[in-house]
This record gives C-alpha cells, sequence and structure tokens, in this order.
C-alpha cells in the first residue's frame, strides 16, 4: 500500500498545535496515531492540537504520565495514552485495541513500547532542532483513514 510522508517545521507550540488540529481534522474512528520523540520533544503539544481539531478545548489536555490514559469527548472519542512509565511487558493489560474499537481515536505517546506494530497506524516523530524548533515527521498509508 503506497503510503504518505509529510516533513514539517515548528518554531513553536503553537505550530506544533496546529499539526496536530489539521492531521485530526483527517481522521476517521479507529484511527491509531503513535508518537514519538524525546523528552519535551512537544508529543503532548502535537495531541492537544489533535483534540482541538476535533472539537476538544485544548486546555483540557494533559499528558496523562501518571494515570496513563486520558479520554476526551469531541467529534469522535480521543484516547491520549502515554507509555513513558509502562514497562513492554503490561502494555497489552491496559486494553488499547477496546479504546480504538469503540469508535475513538487512539493517539500513543511513547508508541515504540508497544510490544507489537499496529496495522494502518500513524507514525508522528517529533525531534528537536534546538530553541523552539521541532521537525515533525507524518507517515500515513491509504488505509489509515478507514476502521480497522
Amino acid at each position: 500500500m503506497t503510503g504518505m510522508r509529510t516533513r514539517v517545521e515548528s518554531c513553536s507550540e503553537d505550530e506544533t498545535r496546529a499539526a496536530g488540529a489539521a492531521l485530526a481534522l483527517r481522521l476517521s474512528a479507529g484511527a491509531w496515531v503513535l508518537l514519538s520523540g524525546g523528552l519535551g520533544a512537544g508529543k503532548t503539544a502535537f495531541i492537544r492540537g489533535m483534540a482541538e481539531g476535533l472539537g476538544v478545548d485544548p486546555a483540557e489536555v494533559s499528558s496523562p504520565t501518571f494515570t496513563l490514559v486520558h479520554e476526551y469527548r469531541g467529534r469522535l472519542p480521543l484516547a491520549h495514552v502515554d507509555l513513558y512509565r509502562v514497562a513492554e511487558g503490561d502494555v497489552e493489560e491496559l486494553g488499547l485495541d477496546e479504546l480504538a474499537s469503540a469508535g475513538g481515536i487512539v493517539a500513543v505517546e511513547w508508541a515504540e513500547r508497544l510490544a507489537r506494530g499496529v496495522r494502518g497506524a500513524i507514525r508522528v516523530d517529533i525531534s528537536d532542532l534546538g530553541d523552539d524548533r521541532r521537525a515533525i515527521t507524518i507517515e500515513e498509508t491509504a488505509s489509515d483513514y478507514s476502521d480497522r
């Protein structure tokens, strides 16, 4: 299946949020967005933008580092997952597949901790370029916008 790779350079948190909002406008129920990037790279800011694109007040979005999953109600439900503090073997116990199959979007920070891949997932890598600059690479396949 053909894929699409987009690279955006962001110079502020607002621009990172705008990139997330633009992606969210194209998502459909069951979509997975897997984010990677170092601490402070802007993963939560990107998901804050996704929430905004789905009609959720972005001020409601915070990192779920200690609760692991935050759920937000918008045009589609958004499950915001942070795997930073989760051991790889414990990820399966979180029930992430059920979140997606319930008609929502699952956005996962620290997705490299998933023990298995997710078919059709959109991958977002955020690299810190220094100062407030970020390189945001979004990799999508043609099946990313359909139900799994």
